[in-house]
């Protein structure tokens, strides 16, 4: 028998009829404040289960099933949560994580639809394939991530840091990205002919100081007031853009075409190679 013991007190909190934890059916359980430090869960079923303020620093949780699980407050640093679903087509359905503690964890490869890591620090985290769709990442700090083709399709990134994020070949298409912080984030491609997707995104207020986006994909997206100082959108499609009151000192708008783009009251003076159009010069 394996005993789940509350942090603390030492309360059992559940025990489980086996040598490990791994492929256990834990669905359903209370298991708040559990102490499961480094524990082998790999495969198990925790779905809906409460494991709310549960101190999780390494555990192995590949393939795990936390659908609908709450893990509030929880210490998941280090922990392999890489090919866990914990995503759901419902959104009450999908596992919240807010507040929660996932440094240098491991998400990649993980379902994780609609999952909600609402002021979760996922700093350093590898969540390279992983698919967030809907997902809620609202002041989330996700500094230098590793997401490389990540889904953050009609995410909502709002106020979340993804500074010095590695987000190479990413679509965040229809993304809400108001005052998000991608300085120094990287948007290329790891492909010769590859791309990273921000069409439809609103990065409103944003700050993409030095971020590096060439080739990228980004039709029809709200950057009013962003920061795109020293940002290189080198041959980025940016048509149907708004670039109006933005930052762009320093900024690489080589073989980008500005015929469609609002750049009212933004001083492309100081951009680089930017090919304003005649009959927006006027505007500037």
């Amino acid at each position: 028998m394996v005993d789940i013991k509350k942090i603390g007190t030492g309360e059992v909190l559940a025990s489980v009829d086996a040598d490990t934890l791994v492929g256990a059916d834990l669905r359903e359980m209370r298991l708040e404040e559990a102490d499961l430090e480094n524990a082998d869960l790999n495969h198990a079923i925790l779905d809906f289960s409460d494991l709310n303020r549960a101190n999780m620093k390494g555990a192995n949780l590949q393939y795990a099933s936390l659908i609908g699980a709450h893990l509030n407050d929880v210490d998941l640093t280090h922990a392999d949560l890489s090919h866990a679903e914990m995503g759901s087509n419902l959104h009450d359905h999908a596992a919240m994580l807010l507040n929660s503690k996932l440094v240098h964890a491991n998400l990649s490869h993980a379902y994780l639809h609609w999952v909600d890591f609402r002021d979760a620090d996922l700093s350093q985290a590898t969540l390279s394939r992983a698919d967030m769709r809907h997902a809620v990442f609202y002041r989330a700090n996700l500094t230098e991530v590793a997401a490389n083709d990540c889904l953050f399709i009609r995410a909502n990134l709002r106020e979340a840091n993804l500074s010095h994020a590695d987000l190479r070949d990413c679509h965040f298409n229809e993304a809400n990205m108001i005052k998000a912080n991608l300085s120094y984030a990287n948007l290329q491609s790891n492909h010769e002919d590859g791309f990273a997707v921000i069409n439809k995104a609103n990065m409103e207020r944003a700050n993409l100081s030095h971020a590096q986006m060439k080739n990228i994909f980004a039709r029809s997206v709200n950057l009013h007031q962003a920061d795109l100082s020293h940002a290189n959108l080198e041959e980025g499609v940016i048509t149907g853009s708004i670039i109006s009151h933005a930052n762009v000192d320093g900024a690489e708008f080589k073989g980008v075409e500005l015929e469609t783009v609002t750049i009212g009251y933004s001083n492309f003076s100081q951009a680089l190679n930017a090919n304003i159009p005649k009959h927006k010069k006027n505007i500037q």
